[in-house]
């Protein structure tokens, strides 16, 4: 009997994508035809166009292809994230709907899981995209790696894309974290990891829906999940700026004392230290703040994502 692999994907306003994806993965898995069944998931995030159309048409002339409908768009990080936890195949692939994960990459992650890796990951070496967003990307790594006190190291420039084993998937249902950063579960959990180096390519069409609070948001859920650090650095910060304060207050004081006539008080410093000391402290809570949203939503429970519709899936 072939074991079945199961092609992931979420998209929202891909309608443009959604075609061109299918077309890649049948033709990527056809070259396996005779070793592996496969299926096709594709979760459309309550698209305002026309992909939830498009994903019905195809739908209708390849069984191979399922949908699941969401009641709205629960984003970036949990649709993706619960598409995977619904692939029951022996080994499961994620890649994006936008075609920056070329497909064609398939081939070498079945490669590397049939070398006995339970975790091929597509990692971007370089990208066509503005040259300023990569670096700034590859600086974050860096810093999470830096600040990481989770025992892990997390691999810099993979965003998800790639195979994950039955096992792992298995692993990652177990966990039932309600706002998960996969990047990061994946290279914490510790299992055997090969990389796939490539060029990420321009969106073909559409427009990206990531924003400066959508990127903001998947760099804080990797520092919160896997560092404490920032905390203690805000204590630490707390306690030097506190030191700091009482021996510069003490130098004022004795250079008023020495210098009576000649040192005025003067209002300028003092507002500068209560503004300096302010933003410090809207900082420090800013940190903690983020903390404890992280808790919250861990406490709160909610649903990934609530379903509107499936598609080909067996009843």
């Amino acid at each position: 009997m072939k074991k079945k692999i199961s092609i992931v994907s979420s998209a929202f306003n891909e309608q443009d994508n959604v075609s061109p994806l299918y077309q890649a993965v049948k033709a990527e898995m056809a070259k396996w035809a005779d070793k592996y069944d496969y299926e096709q998931i594709i979760l459309d995030n309550a698209s305002t166009d026309n992909t939830l159309s498009v994903l019905r048409q195809l739908a209708a002339q390849d069984k191979r292809l399922k949908v699941i409908a969401n009641a709205r768009n629960f984003g970036h990080i949990r649709s993706p994230y619960y598409g995977i936890l619904q692939a029951y195949g022996d080994a499961v692939i994620y890649l994006a709907s936008d075609l920056q994960d070329p497909p064609e990459l398939i081939s070498a992650f079945l490669a590397g899981w049939e070398e006995g890796f339970p975790v091929v990951l597509g990692q971007k070496e370089q990208s066509f995209e503005n040259k300023l967003f990569f670096a700034v990307r590859k600086l974050y790594y860096w810093l999470l790696n830096l600040v990481n006190d989770s025992g892990a190291e997390l691999v810099a420039n993979c965003t998800g894309f790639g195979l994950f084993d039955k096992s792992v998937v298995d692993t990652l249902r177990r966990l039932a974290d309600p706002y998960p950063y996969l990047r990061g579960l994946v290279c914490e959990l510790g299992y055997a990891k090969k990389l796939i180096s490539f060029k990420q390519p321009v969106r073909k069409s559409g427009f990206t829906k990531n924003n400066f609070y959508t990127l903001y948001d998947n760099a804080m859920i990797g520092f919160t999940n896997h560092s404490k650090v920032p905390l203690r650095l805000a204590a630490l910060g707390g306690f030097a700026l506190g030191l700091t304060s009482f021996l510069l207050a003490c130098v004022y004081l004795l250079l008023k004392l020495c210098f009576w006539d000649k040192f005025p008080m003067g209002t300028a410093p003092i507002l500068l230290a209560v503004l300096f000391f302010a933003s410090v402290q809207l900082v420090f809570l800013g940190i903690l703040g983020e903390y404890i949203g992280a808790i919250l939503t861990q406490v709160l429970r909610r649903p990934l994502v609530v379903e509107k519709e499936r598609i080909n899936f067996d009843k």
